[in-house]
């Protein structure tokens, strides 16, 4: 049994995992979750599982690792069903063990429950004393708190249980679960987290980004919005109820840097919302220089707007090892220092004598632009802002 007041200290960062999940009688469904995954990799490096349900009961794989690490081709082969639903964990301070991986699969004798979560809930602490004596946590997630106090909520169904537990939930998520025979979606009231919903084929696919429809031949619907429930079964989509919305508080880190730049969210592609905040940025600290630079990749957008607006030309003096993940997300201090000295190497003859504006939207421990500057100095920089 897993000692819950670790909790609070152990999560309470780690909300920007990736969700993937479909609903599809007649498609390869661990197969399509693999890939959408795959395509969720930036939000989460450090494990990744897949959870399947053929009707009867549910099986999960999961692991520490990249996706590519943790599935194996015999693995994917050997989850058999019509329900899936998978996640890619972010994590910063500790917790990071085969137990925390998600789906959390929770089983409560005759029934089943799977949950794969995107968020933060800042009060599974709290929760987490309420539940029966007799409960046994096997993680230290709250997304297991989640599904005890799910299950033990007033209501006949899922989708009631569910709807009378979301007020109690303190924080951000966004999630998707399942049981043996359904599929299930829901977003906290304030919509912080994305959300998205799309059909393939007879089907219905939910993820965290669009990107991941577009990778696996989803077709976008729209976004679960704020505070609602949905579930899927063999008669099609169901929109179960709906808590009372909050004021709308979308993160807007997704934009700035966790989304990849090809996703769609509130009808805003990221891309063109980082490349108008370049433009913005030159407009408001007008810098004279040879040449504008991004540290790749999430800061090419914004340095583009930047290079537009300011009429600099834009350039490229990093080149990005694409084998490794982004650092910031790496788990200890002394991992992330070595990942970017992995991560990048100059182009040093075009950096000599050059006066360069470097472009990062990355400045989250800042780790990488230390780095990035010590580099640059090394290579002969005429000047760096």
């Amino acid at each position: 049994m897993i000692d819950i007041s670790k909790l609070k200290r152990e999560e309470s960062l780690k909300d920007k995992c990736g969700v993937f999940a479909i609903y599809g009688k007649n498609e390869d469904v661990a197969r399509i979750s693999y890939f959408g995954l795959y395509s969720l990799q930036h939000r989460g490096q450090e494990g990744a599982g897949i959870a399947v349900s053929d009707g009867k009961k549910i099986k999960a794989i999961k692991g520490l690792g990249l996706v590519p690490s943790v599935f194996s081709e015999k693995d994917i082969a050997s989850l058999k069903g019509y329900i899936a639903i998978g996640h890619t964990r972010y994590s910063t301070t500790g917790g990071n063990t085969h137990n925390n991986v998600q789906p959390i699969h929770v089983n409560f004798g005759s029934d089943e429950l799977a949950l794969a979560h995107n968020g933060n809930i800042i009060n599974a602490g709290d929760l987490s004393k309420t539940l029966p004596k007799n409960t046994k946590l096997l993680s230290t997630t709250d997304t297991e708190v989640m599904g005890w106090i799910i299950r033990n909520a007033e209501g006949k169904t899922w989708e009631e249980k569910i709807l009378n537990s979301m007020p109690r939930f303190a924080g951000a998520y966004s999630i998707v679960a399942m049981t043996k025979t359904k599929l299930f979606a829901f977003r906290d009231s304030y919509g912080f987290r994305p959300l998205v919903l799309g059909k393939l084929n007879g089907g219905f696919v939910i993820a965290s980004e669009t990107c991941a429809l577009e990778t696996t031949g989803a077709t976008y619907i729209r976004d679960i919005k704020p505070g609602e429930v949905i579930s899927i079964d063999q008669n099609g989509l169901h929109e179960a109820g709906k808590i009372k919305s909050q004021k709308r508080s979308f993160c807007l880190f997704e934009y700035v840097y966790l989304a990849r730049p090809d996703s769609v969210f509130n009808k805003e592609l990221v891309h063109q919302v980082r490349q108008r905040s370049g433009e913005l940025l030159a407009h408001e600290a007008p810098i004279g220089a040879d040449l504008v630079v991004a540290i790749p990749d999430s800061g090419t957008s914004a340095a583009i707007g930047y290079s537009k607006a300011s009429g600099i030309p834009f350039g490229e003096i990093l080149i990005k090892n694409r084998y490794i993940g982004r650092t910031f997300i790496q788990p200890e201090q002394r991992i992330r220092d070595m990942g970017v000295k992995m991560k990048f190497n100059p182009l040093k003859k075009i950096v000599k004598g050059k006066r360069i504006i470097i472009v990062d939207d990355s400045i989250v421990r800042g780790t990488t632009i230390k780095r990035i500057i010590e580099l640059l100095r090394k290579c002969g920089a005429k000047k760096y802002t």
